[in-house]
């Protein structure tokens, strides 16, 4: 076959397995099951006609996707919704993965038949929960909001302390009497505060940049919130700190923030995402081989099993005993411990060094990822229904436009929901007292677009856009809480006043008595 044969070839399967991805999805949906079912299948068949082995190419493309898929989780999740359950999110994220990991590390060492060692490295590669999973799967669902946005946030986080105990395990295996506790405490803090500290300060670079700066086309936005997520990761690694919590970190900072084009990052996000998505575990079924899984079956299901109904369930009940939540709520959230490209990335670590049971690992993780999606993906949201832990569905309209820069000019259009409590309901647009060359140029109300005038009311569900110079940003968002400190009724506490509103976000709550949004 020629080069140009060959070449065709490659594109025509590249373009097969997006197109597979795609249709994917949509079944997945239909069928209420993650949509990486579908794509490990995909990778599986191919795996028939094209030979995959690489486990450091796995691991590297694994990686950019993991970046990727917590920046876009990072971007859409509010911190107002997962404030009130940030002490528990964390808790699961690091108590809750510590005894999973021990309990799934014994069960691993008497079924599998390794030291005990080995058995914990195991249970600290299936330790995490999926971000990617958790999303898909709860994306769009009726659970109850602290529910979701407790395993969300649990699953942005956990990672960085999967991946430093699956790091610390191989260590240990390889040098068995190099090993120290307090310098293993120092080194687990001195990671994540790095990581935190990174992922704020390049989260706040980013932010300013990205409002700063004009490009001509706005399709390089995108590029450049990605390009500082990777940088992030980069960056953190580089000076030994947690990457993946600095780019989820980063992420939050700029998923708060005025940002400029947040609707085109997120869009672009979210496609890149799926892009990551498809490749991840296509690569996961290519790096399986079919005739080595016989042998290892009724090992991979058992522990698939204690994983799901045993180990999980362990780790959140331990980590969530100082909690509110209530018994119901905890059997969801034990259920919903999605495993999927986190353990895969982690799979290749001892593949990649050489450990003996590292191609079993490997193959064992598959059953735990297939069996979790296929199973918990499947029932999250029945169980939730049968426990009466679904909300009505919220009817928010969602804005087709955004903060937008326009090109090379030096105006720009902001938005703001008016939601219910604020004092502008009621008043004309004439009396909002905007500076002379802002613009009220819209009000979508509804389903409708109301032609905003001077005597136009302004109505609570109400978005309305605003055509004004940059420079006056800030003085519209002054504007705004001036209208609200002077009409609002005397609050009993000054903290109670509500502060400025989001001019790009149509989901903010409506609780008057939050001090700041961001």
């Amino acid at each position: 076959m020629d080069l140009t044969a060959l070449t065709s070839s490659i594109i025509i399967l590249l373009a097969s397995l997006l197109l597979i991805g795609v249709f994917a999805t949509k079944f997945s949906s239909r069928f209420g099951l993650p949509a990486l079912v579908f794509f490990i299948a995909a990778g599986m068949i191919l795996s028939n006609f094209l030979y995959f082995d690489n486990a450091f190419i796995t691991q590297l493309v694994g990686t950019f996707a993991l970046i990727v898929i917590l920046f876009e989780g990072g971007m859409q999740t509010k911190f107002l919704t997962i404030r009130p359950v940030l002490p528990a999110a964390l808790s699961l994220a690091t108590v809750g993965v510590v005894f999973t990991t021990v309990v799934i590390g014994v069960c691993a060492m008497l079924i599998l038949d390794v030291p005990l060692v080995d058995g914990l490295l195991f249970g600290a590669i299936v330790g995490s929960t999926d971000a990617a999973a958790v999303f898909s799967v709860l994306g769009g669902k009726n659970i109850k909001e602290r529910l979701t946005s407790t395993l969300e946030a649990e699953s942005g986080s956990n990672d960085p302390m999967a991946v430093f105990l699956t790091v610390t395990l191989i260590g240990w295996i390889q040098h068995p009497n190099d090993h120290n506790i307090v310098k293993l405490i120092f080194s687990f803090i001195l990671e994540m505060g790095l990581g935190l500290i990174f992922g704020l300060l390049l989260g706040w670079i980013a932010v300013k940049v990205i409002n700063k700066i004009n490009f001509d086309s706005s399709g390089l936005y995108p590029v450049l919130a990605i390009a500082f997520a990777v940088l992030t990761y980069g960056l953190t690694s580089a000076l030994h700190g947690s990457g993946l919590l600095a780019v989820y970190v980063m992420a939050l900072v700029l998923g708060n923030s005025d940002l400029t084009y947040r609707q085109s990052i997120l869009h672009f996000n979210k496609g890149f995402g799926w892009i990551m998505q498809i490749t991840m575990f296509t690569l996961l079924g290519l790096l399986v081989f079919p005739g080595e899984l016989p042998a290892i079956m009724l090992q991979g299901l058992a522990l698939s099993l204690i994983l799901m109904l045993i180990a999980r369930p362990i780790g959140v009940f331990a980590s969530t005993l100082i909690s509110k939540f209530s018994f119901k709520e905890k059997l969801v959230l034990s259920w919903a411990g999605l495993r999927g490209a986190v353990p895969i990335v982690l799979a290749t670590y001892p593949l990649i060094n050489g450990l003996p049971d590292g191609r079993m690992f490997f193959n064992v993780v598959f059953f735990v990822i297939l069996t979790s999606a296929l199973i918990q993906g499947a029932t999250i949201t029945p169980l939730a229904v049968k426990l009466g832990l679904v909300e009505p569905s919220s009817n928010h309209s969602h804005s087709l436009l955004e903060l937008v820069s326009l090109g090379k000019t030096k105006s720009e259009i902001n938005h703001i929901h008016i939601h219910a409590g604020m004092v502008i309901i009621g008043l004309e647009i004439r009396n909002l007292g905007l500076p002379p060359d802002v613009l009220v140029t819209a009000v979508i109300r509804g389903e409708e677009i109301v032609t905003p005038l001077g005597d136009t009311v302004i109505e609570e569900g109400d978005t309305l856009y605003i055509l004004g110079p940059k420079s006056e940003r800030q003085r519209i968002k002054e504007v705004f809480r001036f209208q609200e400190v002077i009409f609002a009724p005397r609050a009993p506490e000054p903290e109670l006043i509500p502060g400025e509103p989001d001019l790009n976000n149509s989901a903010q709550p409506s609780e008057p008595d939050l001090k700041d949004p961001h």
